[in-house]
């Protein structure tokens, strides 16, 4: 983690108001709420405008979930958030990520198939450069249709605006989940 302590703690459920409460029954529903979400119900405003971004690019998305890991996965690393990285292995495991495949995935990308090299190299590109290049771009679209491609680069751009908040926040790993590989 990039700081050891939460500059945000997050919010007990117990702090919450009823609007909070309400936003947040989805989270408390499911069992447990996570970290991220302690965190962003400081501001539910906030929280409630991302909730529908987030949720197209976690559940909506016209990319296949393993793709959408993989992508995730890579910005994770190369953003340095490992409450990310955390959330998505496991994720990724569920999607049929093998670990050999994440630990690629967070390095140097070596013994992935093409089409996870190449979600690599789009996020790598997206992260480094801001755009893709032309080489990059002309290779997703022989692969996916425009609203696919449309959805990598918003996911690498959803998980890096994330990764800016969760480091900046201090947001600290939910017990139990991985952390970075060295």
């Amino acid at each position: 983690m990039r700081l050891s302590k939460p500059r945000i703690a997050p919010l007990s459920e117990s702090d919450w108001d009823q609007a909070q409460r309400d936003l947040m029954q989805p989270f408390v529903a499911g069992g447990r709420v996570f970290n991220v979400f302690g965190t962003l119900i400081h501001h539910p405003d906030l929280l409630r405008r991302w909730l529908v971004f987030a949720n197209h690019v976690l559940g909506k998305s016209t990319i296949k979930v393993r793709e959408r890991e993989v992508l995730i996965l890579r910005t994770a690393k190369l953003v340095s958030s490992e409450y990310e990285w955390g959330q998505h292995v496991v994720i990724a495991r569920e999607a049929g990520l093998e670990d050999r495949e994440i630990r690629a995935i967070g390095s140097n990308g070596v013994g992935l198939g093409e089409l996870e090299k190449l979600l690599c190299d789009a996020a790598d590109e997206l992260i480094s450069d801001k755009m893709l290049s032309a080489d990059i771009w002309g290779k997703l679209n022989e692969l996916f249709d425009t609203r696919q491609v449309m959805d990598i680069v918003f996911t690498v751009g959803q998980y890096t605006m994330l990764a800016m908040a969760l480091n900046t926040f201090g947001v600290q790993l939910d017990e139990g989940l991985p952390r970075f590989e060295p």
